[in-house]
């Protein structure tokens, strides 16, 4: 699995330099703002707010197939710290073919990110902060969209090691201002310390609708799973409403 992670890894760097070769800048920089409100905070099935409230923004900047950008959220995790998430990201977005490439690196950054002495026997003994880099790509299936994405980490939070996830996805307008859209994905971590030295994975579901209330304002509502409910309230079944302001 390691070598496919790597050659995942390099792949996607070859395709973002080639496109970001070929592609012609002519549209400048372009910022935008993202703010808005959720009953729960999901990342690929669990709770990252310990099934509470969420409150999130971010900033985003374009430039040709390039952008960067920077997103907040408060976050739950069970233990004192952290209680604030803070992610950075950038990367490029060629198009070949048929098919819109989107290949770059997030760092998720944690306030407040080592747990005190008391909390390291938690199933997160460790740091939280990690990063990723991320391969993907989507086409249009008559009026559908249909993608893959793949996000490969070094060292997973809590002391991890090397971790993979992996989804298909798919979206399509049901109406004038309304979108089906879900993903079926899968979190791999191996030699966790806190699984034992173990690899561990489990399997993630969701499925909603988008309402573009405004042109600056849309609602989702969405179901999401995992096959982990075993693991905790965090990894439960949950019907999530949110709601995003975005100019």
């Amino acid at each position: 699995m390691k070598f496919l992670k790597l050659a995942l890894v390099a792949a996607a760097a070859s395709v973002a330099m080639g496109g970001a070769a070929m592609a012609q800048d002519e549209s400048g920089l372009k910022l935008s703002y993202n703010v808005g409100v959720a009953s729960d905070y999901i990342f690929r099935g669990i709770s990252n707010t310990n099934t509470k409230g969420q409150v999130f923004g971010g900033v985003d900047a374009t430039y040709g197939i390039g952008y960067a950008g920077v997103w907040t959220s408060n976050v739950d995790f069970g233990t004192p710290n952290p209680d604030q998430e803070i992610d950075v990201y950038a990367g490029v977005k060629p198009t070949v073919g048929a098919f819109n490439l989107d290949l770059g690196v997030i760092y998720y950054g944690y306030v407040k990110d080592k747990a005190p002495e008391s909390n390291r026997q938690t199933s997160f003994p460790g740091a939280f902060s990690y990063f990723e880099v991320k391969a993907a790509a989507s086409t249009a299936v008559g009026p559908a969209t249909v993608g893959a994405a793949f996000y490969y980490s070094p060292e997973f939070p809590g002391d991890g090691g090397e971790a993979l996830y992996y989804e298909l996805n798919g979206s399509a307008p049901i109406g004038e201002k309304l979108t089906l859209s879900g993903a079926v994905g899968r979190q791999e971590v191996d030699a966790a310390t806190y699984y034992g030295g173990a690899t561990d994975s489990y399997v993630t579901w969701n499925a909603g609708v988008t309402a573009a209330i405004t042109d600056h304002v849309s609602a989702d509502i969405r179901y999401s799973d995992t096959n982990k409910s075993d693991y905790g309230s965090i990894y439960h079944a949950t019907v999530t409403a949110s709601l995003k302001v975005a100019f």
